[in-house]
């Protein structure tokens, strides 16, 4: 898999071309700029090396390793897509995947380090129930268990469970089998803090408490990239965010 430019990103800490850690974001064409900021926003604080691919439906269906019809309602074109992860990364090693809606505010070292072999994956566990009927440019929101904690994933590629998850499960199970994880244990699901996963709207900072601002902010309702949700909580830092990316993007073109 490649980005939409056929380059894969990678940063290098200070020399160190050890192996980078596999990051796999969701990508659909109407939220291109979402994904870019939010490429932008781990590169810029990383200290580790790694690697963003983003998960491009049509890439995959040009491969054979996608071809489920789409549902009307998928909101995204990586519903379901962002379970091929353990594969894409070859069932090798750690990998993470996330929504492209997400602004990081941390270095993902600090979130590699929560990292625990005894686990299948890991991920906030998340006790979300929506307001909205709709959400981002008018997609329906829908409910059911789980509910967001597919959207940010850390995956021990190689455990036997996850094996499972072939293009062949990925294309043919139920919503239910995969957005529940139901290939696992309770046990096999370990948890993050949810400020690795902050769902904006949701999540709220407790004043004078500096663990419960967000590491990770989840613009799950909708970002300000949708006209709609321009004036979300915490839009001004998406928003410094893509002024940083430009003003980068512009440097690098001179």
């Amino acid at each position: 898999m490649t980005l939409a430019n056929g380059e894969a990103h990678q940063v290098t800490n200070n020399g160190d071309l050890s192996k980078p850690f596999k990051i796999f974001v969701g990508y659909d064409p109407r939220e291109d700029l979402a994904y870019k900021v939010c490429r932008h926003s781990i590169l810029k604080r990383s200290s580790v090396p790694v690697e963003i691919t983003p998960i491009v439906q049509s890439d995959l269906r040009e491969k054979g390793l996608y071809w489920r019809e789409r549902n009307k309602l998928e909101s995204t074109e990586f519903s379901f897509s962002r379970f091929l992860t353990p594969y894409l990364a070859n069932y090798d090693g750690w990998a993470l995947f996330i929504d492209c809606d997400f602004l990081y505010l941390a270095d993902i070292k600090e979130l590699m380090e929560l990292i625990d072999d005894k686990y299948a994956i890991m991920c906030v566990h998340h006790d979300y129930t929506p307001k909205e009927t709709t959400k981002m440019d008018g997609a329906v929101q829908t409910l059911y268990p789980r509910k967001n904690w597919s959207s940010m994933v850390l995956y021990n590629c190689g455990h036997p469970k996850n094996k499972g998850l072939t293009p062949e499960v990925v294309n043919n199970q139920t919503g239910a089998f995969l957005h529940r994880f139901q290939w696992l244990e309770d046990d096999e699901i370990g948890s993050i803090p949810s400020i690795w996963n902050f769902l904006e709207g949701h999540n709220k900072v407790v004043e004078n408490d500096s663990t419960t601002f967000p590491k990770a902010i989840h613009y799950t309702r909708g970002g300000p990239w949708f006209e709609a949700w321009k004036n979300c909580e915490f839009a001004d830092l998406w928003l410094n965010e893509m002024h940083d990316y430009i003003k980068e993007k512009k440097l690098n073109a001179s």
